[in-house]
């Protein structure tokens, strides 16, 4: 068994530059450049960086939902880039993804219980109504939610509870790894507070990794033991939390840094 849970091997992810007519112009607009990062089982990396740095692109990749261009991503051990959805589908049920928008990721016709069964569903799909039922209030219950939450529409919480709902839907099939793409940037600092704190209960309790993207740094220090800092597609700082925040090698990682308020 690998050491590392997840691993980014030199990954790029390049998109062809398309004239008006659809055509190719023969240059590439490069979003990830030669990216290297590893998560260890139980463990969380915060990857950082302003807007267009290419980390959310990174974690679409990860999760198979991006073409890779070159390089290799690992999961335990196995080769699962750009890997058919069909033979992508255990790996699937293994990763699962927290959205930055707590409400647009939330299809505002559903119940909260059709919501959070739907992972269910896709890959459990020989449980019965009541096997689901008693999986939602027990997924609900564990984010702080309460049972009858189960029959309401997502226009009847507030931010922080939707995201609630988001990472309870997002545990229902007992994943290892999270990818977290800017689940608390939308709340507000009170409320992100609350959320950072559930996600690290959770991951005592039930052993999780995470991949945790993000542009604020206060919050990755509070919840990461390893950072990895992107500007323009390109890794240019990584290490330990405690080493990269203490004394930053480049005036891009500085330049973040000063400009993070307390947390």
């Amino acid at each position: 068994m690998s050491v590392n849970l997840l691993e980014v091997d030199r990954l790029n992810v390049w998109y062809p530059v398309r004239t008006t007519f659809g055509r190719r112009a023969g240059e590439w607009i490069k979003a990830a450049v030669d990216v290297s990062f590893s998560v260890p089982p139980r463990s969380t990396v915060g990857l950082v960086g302003e807007s267009g740095s290419g980390k959310s692109t990174v974690a679409r990749a990860v999760l198979n939902l991006e073409k890779v261009t070159s390089g290799r991503i690992y999961f335990d051990g196995a080769d699962v880039t750009n890997m058919p959805e069909p033979a992508f589908r255990p790996y699937r049920k293994r990763v699962q993804m927290v959205f930055q928008d707590p409400y647009g990721s939330l299809d505002p016709r559903w119940t909260v219980e059709a919501i959070v069964a739907e992972p269910l569903r896709i890959h459990f799909p020989c449980w019965g109504r009541d096997e689901r039922r008693a999986r939602v209030i027990q997924l609900l219950e564990k984010v702080g939610l309460e049972a009858d939450h189960r029959r309401r529409l997502p226009h009847e919480f507030s931010g922080g509870q939707r995201q609630r709902i988001g990472i309870a839907r997002a545990l229902a099939v007992e994943p290892e790894l999270l990818v977290c793409d800017e689940p608390v940037s939308a709340l507000d600092v009170s409320v992100q507070a609350q959320i950072v704190n559930l996600l690290q209960d959770l991951q005592e309790q039930l052993g999780l990794a995470y991949l945790f993207i993000a542009h604020d740094l206060a919050v990755v220090e509070h919840l990461s033991e390893h950072v990895v800092v992107m500007q323009r597609g390109r890794v240019v700082e990584a290490g330990p939390v405690s080493a990269v925040y203490s004394s930053p090698r480049t005036e891009y990682t500085r330049k973040l840094l000063d400009s993070v308020p307390a947390w």
